[in-house]
């Protein structure tokens, strides 16, 4: 659920910046979806930072619900801060799983082209992981990196390369635009664009899986769906968009 709760916020974030101009924050409300279950909600705050350098945030809320929560208790939240040209320049994630509890946080740029990892284990009180890594001199979180995918002319059967990094590893990762479909979520029937966003395999992660991506075929690039495919037996997950705030306009 780590790799989880960062990727479908992705997209998420992605669809922010017209509200954050506007002065008010953007609130996305998804529903996650396994093996014809209800399985959780996300729910993902995007807003402008005023006087601040970096001046973007946005942060993620992952729940799992009804059988899934009791299968698997997840309750994690993640935060990210990064600038107007999508540079991040940290996070802080924390993880409650069950019994597992984390509290990992990431520096970028500090000191310049690296990214510093740290990870905390707040049951044991002690730290279970630092790592520090080489990264260029701008590079993405997921959130920020499909952010930026949101302002590029990327259509199909066209792709884009993006540096991104957890903290743990860093890649210039693929973006590949697939073709043009017809996406049905419970906010709306939505014309979209499929993504596939190649972070597994041991590029970012190491577990097999595919990351689908769907934004909206139009000037708000909003994104509606999002598909992460694992082996069987662990089953695909579809987050789809369930509400957002403010309202789009009728």
């Amino acid at each position: 659920m780590l790799v989880l709760a960062l990727l479908c916020a992705q997209a998420a974030a992605a669809s922010a910046g017209d509200a954050g101009d506007a002065g008010g924050p953007l609130v996305l409300h998804y529903r996650a979806e396994c093996r014809l279950m209800h399985a959780g909600d996300v729910t993902v705050r995007y807003y402008r930072e005023p006087g601040t350098n970096p001046t973007w945030r946005a942060e993620l809320e992952l729940s799992t619900r009804g059988f899934a929560a009791a299968l698997y208790k997840v309750d994690n939240r993640y935060s990210v801060v990064f600038d107007d040209g999508f540079c991040a320049a940290s996070y802080d994630y924390h993880v409650h799983e069950r019994s597992k509890r984390r509290q990992i946080r990431v520096r970028f740029q500090d000191p310049a082209g690296k990214a510093s990892y740290v990870e905390y284990d707040p049951v044991k009180d002690k730290v279970v992981e630092t790592r520090q890594i080489d990264v260029p001199d701008c590079v993405h979180d997921e959130l920020a990196a499909l952010a930026r995918l949101r302002t590029m002319n990327v259509g199909p059967p066209s792709s884009v390369q993006l540096p991104v990094s957890n903290g743990k590893k860093a890649a210039l990762a693929r973006v590949e635009a697939q073709r043009k479909e017809r996406v049905e979520t419970p906010s709306g029937v939505y014309e979209a664009i499929r993504y596939e966003a190649f972070l597994f395999k041991n590029v970012l992660y190491r577990r097999n899986a595919r990351l689908f991506v769907w934004l909206t075929d139009d000037e708000r690039r909003l994104p509606v769906q999002i598909r992460i495919q694992m082996p069987f037996f662990i089953g695909t997950v579809t987050l789809e968009l369930a509400g957002q705030q403010p309202e789009e306009a009728t």
